[in-house]
């Protein structure tokens, strides 16, 4: 992402997890960790979606830890159906050790945050695209920011509606954007930004 993310190594429950590492300028606020898309279909912490949360949480002065999943890149183990992908991204909170982590994520990595903020208490959660079809997804707190793209044919605007509703769950709706937000990014860091306090 920026020539000074730096790669490391934490010892998780399969293994180690490779976590790309930007810190911000000044002294960092807090912590954001940022999980990516299904790595069965090419998800990845370089994944532009992904990238663009980190960005914005940079801009907003948080470090950004964003961890592969099992089996991609340097992480060890093999996909688990988002179980051991659960406990690999509560073994990085741990490594952390920080008290109220941002939890963010993209699509299946939104999805396993989802049911992360359900052991540990965040700062916030922000839900990119949210895999409620790929993985079952628990209730979230009233202050999740939920963003998805009208034209989402991977994860349909009616399935996380009706995964919504029931909490009374607004969602931010991109105009046009479909799954991976292409031409759209710059909408979505926006709204990351625009949305904090």
């Amino acid at each position: 992402m920026r020539a000074s993310t730096r790669r490391e190594l934490v010892p998780g429950p399969a293994g180690r997890i490779e976590c790309a590492v930007d810190q911000p300028e000044a002294a960092a606020r807090g912590v954001a960790l940022i999980a990516h898309p299904h790595p069965l279909y090419g998800g990845t912490l370089d994944n532009k979606v992904v990238q663009t949360l980190a960005r914005a949480f940079l801009e907003l002065g948080y470090a950004t830890w964003r961890p592969n999943f099992r089996g991609v890149g340097q992480t060890e183990g093999v996909h688990d159906e988002g179980r051991g992908e659960l406990e690999d991204l509560h073994a990085v909170v741990k490594h952390l050790n920080v008290e109220k982590p941002v939890l963010a994520g993209f699509s299946f990595g939104a999805a396993v945050q989802a049911r992360l903020a359900q052991r540990v208490s965040p700062e916030r959660l922000v839900l990119v695209g949210v895999g409620v079809t790929r993985l079952q997804t628990p209730p979230v707190p009233a202050d999740t920011l939920v963003i998805h793209g009208e034209n989402d044919d991977t994860v349909p605007l009616a399935a996380v509606l009706e995964w919504a509703r029931p909490q009374e769950l607004p969602l931010v709706l991109v105009p046009g954007a479909d799954h991976f937000f292409h031409r759209k990014l710059h909408v979505l860091r926006a709204i990351v930004t625009a949305n904090w306090k």
